[in-house]
């Protein structure tokens, strides 16, 4: 009886029947090939209404909340730290979207290929029929990307993309970024209501009293649900970090075939290798250094 892992697999075939004169080679990369891009409609609007949520923020907190604010050292600091935060939220998007999740070679199910592998006898090996590839465990198709993904979660409209083995950490970073400025605007929310409930209406915003109060309450209702949305988001993802089970893993219930280490040298598979200020950073790639991406159980 075969496992629940070897059941979830697309084919599963020793390699003398896995018809490599049926798959084309892969195309060979050209200079258009360097940046990832994911044309899907459905994650392109995804994307951009994400971009016009942080800047429609950016917007009420600058001009609604800060600029009349009369403390300038309330104004300057709270300023620096929720557009600073927005920047590393909007930069985290744009690697996360922008950057190859794990693809693995369009059409490498190749006669060459597959002898190459030098398989042993009776040895079982995977290729997905839909993009006619020779898929590597944890490996699972993506029918939005049209590829086979290396540790695929699972796939996001908002950053229209996987999210996989190589983009994990922005991912995660954008979560995370995008939960602190929302926690952040609705503190602000909160203290600006306070003053203005106080104070004269037409003292504390540039704007009318009745535009003011929508402009705030449409800000709660998009903080308060990308707060819940992004926190849960970003406490799944570091659960699935620290069990080194990704989410279609855990859905479908794989046998584990992978050496399990500890949380914290999982931690630094996904962000780099040692620990530094640069897990935070969306512009510093991850140095797996010694933690090993697969160590399979033998």
């Amino acid at each position: 009886m075969k496992s629940p892992a070897h059941r979830t697999r697309d084919i599963e075939r020793q390699a003398g029947y896995l018809k490599p004169e049926h798959c084309a080679p892969p195309p060979p990369r050209t200079g258009s090939d360097t940046m990832w891009f994911i044309r899907d409609s459905c994650g392109i609007v995804c994307g951009i209404i994400t971009w016009l949520l942080v800047f429609y923020a950016e917007f009420v907190v600058v001009f609604v909340m800060l600029l009349p604010a009369k403390n300038v050292a309330y104004s300057l600091i709270n300023g620096v730290l929720f557009n600073g935060l927005a920047f590393l939220a909007l930069a985290s998007h744009a690697k996360a979207m922008c950057t190859d999740p794990g693809a693995v070679p369009k059409g490498n199910a190749t006669k060459e290929f597959i002898e190459s592998l030098q398989l042993k006898p009776g040895q079982v090996v995977y290729k997905c029929p839909k993009c006619c590839s020779i898929k590597p465990d944890r490996a699972h198709h993506c029918s939005v990307c049209k590829r086979c993904i290396k540790k695929m979660d699972h796939h996001c409209p908002w950053v229209n993309n996987c999210v996989g083995e190589n983009n994990q950490k922005y991912f995660v970073l954008f979560t995370m970024y995008i939960a602190l400025i929302s926690f952040h605007a609705l503190l602000m929310v909160a203290f600006h209501f306070v003053f203005c409930f106080e104070e004269d209406w037409t003292k504390c915003s540039n704007f009318s009293p009745p535009a003011t109060v929508i402009l705030l309450i449409l800000l709660c209702f998009e903080g308060l649900l990308f707060l819940i949305f992004t926190a849960v988001m970003f406490g799944t993802q570091v659960h699935s970090i620290c069990t080194d089970e990704t989410g279609i893993e855990q859905l479908k219930k794989e046998e584990r075939r992978w050496a399990k280490k500890s949380k914290w040298m999982n931690m630094k598979v996904v962000f780099g290798h040692p620990f530094s200020v640069a897990w935070l950073s969306p512009f510093a790639s991850p140095d797996h250094g010694k933690a090993d991406v697969y160590q399979y159980i033998v």
